[in-house]
């Protein structure tokens, strides 16, 4: 796939995520809950998540329809896990997405509501019964499994047993292998459900479902030390928020337990790696999918 190509089918993605966000996100939830949940998830974001079950979905041949729930559910996922993470009882942020966080914008109760409306509304989008919307309909027996793979990408086995992790080892220092094994949880989980989510919407064998998996854990794991240089390489404007937080909070980081150079050659090991799972999948229609593994290595926020 030739770069303006993938270009233009990042594009049609984004904007069709985005409507059915818009559309699927309520504005009229009461007493001003609606507002905030929209500020958190619409108009910002690189939207990597729900493109990477786009591109698996259409790497198995998965249904469109099927593949845009599971997008969005793991979109609404990762918006409230933003909104909760910028609060000052966790990370303390005021800045996402180059705008005001959600708590700085609306109050601390209302954010903590938002996020946690917006974590139910993503398994609500998952539910729908076969024939409630002519074109979104899912079968049971995908609803349960997407709701599972979701589940516990964002519980205690993941995301949120990673962010556990990280508040606990804030000025303790941490070996590669204790590093590996929070960003596996706290960030990596989540994108690596984002590819298995879209190849259930579609038709896999046991290797390309192995292959997709090892794609998945290692791109998810890419993403996170890209992150930590960016964090320690890039201004705030550039990245959207805050930059240099980790190092001032005393967190650690690759850079802070690699060192500069070597969590960047790391990252092109787990890109390198990403590649190969594709190699081997025996799909063929992955370029997608090995084009978001070049954008999400070779970024600049």
């Amino acid at each position: 796939m030739k770069a303006a190509d993938f270009d233009a089918w990042m594009r049609q993605g984004q904007a069709a995520v985005e409507s059915a966000l818009q559309a699927w996100v309520p504005a009229d939830a009461p007493a001003g809950l609606g507002e905030a949940m929209r500020y958190g998830v619409l108009d910002g974001g690189k939207r990597l998540r729900p493109l990477l079950v786009l591109a698996a979905a259409q790497a198995t041949g998965g249904a469109p329809a099927a593949a845009m729930r599971a997008a969005v559910a793991v979109e609404l996922i990762h918006a409230y896990s933003l909104i909760h993470d910028d609060m000052p009882c966790m990370d303390n942020d005021v800045l996402r997405r180059g705008k005001p966080t959600v708590h700085v914008r609306f109050g601390e109760a209302q954010a903590m509501l938002a996020g946690d409306a917006m974590h139910t509304l993503a398994f609500e989008v998952l539910t729908a019964s076969p024939g409630a919307e002519a074109g979104f309909e899912l079968e049971p027996a995908l609803q349960a499994r997407l709701c599972a793979l979701l589940a516990r990408a964002s519980g205690h086995a993941g995301m949120a047993g990673g962010q556990a992790i990280d508040l606990a080892s804030v000025g303790r220092p941490l070996t590669e292998a204790q590093l590996r094994d929070m960003h596996r949880r706290k960030t990596g989980a989540l994108l690596l459900a984002s590819v298995q989510m879209g190849a259930a919407c579609g038709h896999i064998d046991a290797r390309a479902w192995e292959a997709l998996c090892d794609f998945g854990a290692a791109l998810g794991l890419a993403f996170q030390v890209v992150d930590d240089i960016l964090d320690v390489t890039q201004e705030s404007a550039t990245l959207g928020k805050t930059a240099g937080k980790d190092l001032d909070a005393n967190k650690p980081t690759y850079v802070t337990v690699l060192g500069l150079d070597a969590a960047r050659r790391h990252a092109a090991e787990l890109h390198a790696q990403a590649r190969a799972a594709l190699a081997r999948s025996g799909l063929t229609d992955v370029a997608a999918l090995a084009q978001l593994a070049d954008r999400v290595v070779d970024r600049d926020n």
